[in-house]
């Protein structure tokens, strides 16, 4: 797990040095017609872009409709491109160079054009760009929060680890306080044993001494009964 959280911080570090971002312009067959308008490209997952893209649109235009890969607004407002509303169209794909997103805007008298309109064509192509800072920013901070996510899953798995270490020395050292109980007690029923062995002899002895008295004590009456038979 260490290092996939180091391939992860390594990642976004790359990201954060090297972003990408190209604004050019080109032409794109929108509902049949041919239309020429801008294309940002970016090095990021096209539905992480699409995502974003389709907000950013709708917090800076106005209302964003979408049908069959085209998103359309209608009487955009995008006042640093334009004090006039706009129709805009807009697609979202990938490539061999990365994500891209393209859009056209229609001022009505005239499409944004780099050479008929370069003033326009000029900040819309801005516009564009601080998107691209917009959606590389989220895309690291969407990443960070990724890393800090394996970090605490990380944090979590060493304390488990730490916590069962510490639990096994402390079955170690129970088991070795039970073995030294256990050794003394086996000490303790040796002596026992020793101790009941040379009860057995100690009685076995007694037995005699006893068995020996009353056999002089039966010789003894017998002598007492003979004395008095000879008495007439």
């Amino acid at each position: 797990m260490r290092t996939v959280l180091l391939v992860m911080l390594l990642m976004v570090a790359g990201i954060c040095q090297a972003q990408q971002v190209k604004v050019e312009e080109t032409e794109q067959t929108v509902n049949g017609v041919m239309r020429r308008g801008q294309q940002l490209t970016v090095q990021l997952d096209p539905k992480f872009v699409e995502k974003y893209w389709k907000d950013h649109l709708g917090n800076k235009a106005g209302k964003v409709k979408y049908n069959k890969g085209i998103y359309t607004i209608e009487s955009a407002v995008i006042d640093t491109i334009s004090n006039k509303p706009m129709r805009v169209l807009s697609t979202v794909g990938s490539g061999t160079n990365g994500s891209f997103v393209w859009w056209s805007l229609d001022m009505g008298v005239a499409y944004v054009d780099k050479s008929a309109t370069p003033q326009e064509y000029a900040a819309a192509e801005n516009f564009m760009r601080g998107f691209a800072r917009k959606v590389y920013r989220e895309d690291v901070l969407r990443q960070i929060n990724e890393a800090e996510e394996v970090l605490r899953a990380t944090k979590l798995e060493q304390d488990r680890v730490v916590k069962q270490a510490n639990d096994i020395q402390l079955n170690i050292e129970k088991n070795k306080k039970r073995k030294q109980e256990l050794e003394a007690e086996l000490v303790r029923n040796g002596n026992d044993l020793k101790q009941l062995e040379q009860e057995v002899v100690n009685n076995q002895t007694q037995q005699e001494v006893s068995r020996q008295r009353v056999q002089d004590m039966e010789k003894a009456v017998e002598a007492v009964r003979a004395k008095l038979l000879q008495i007439k």
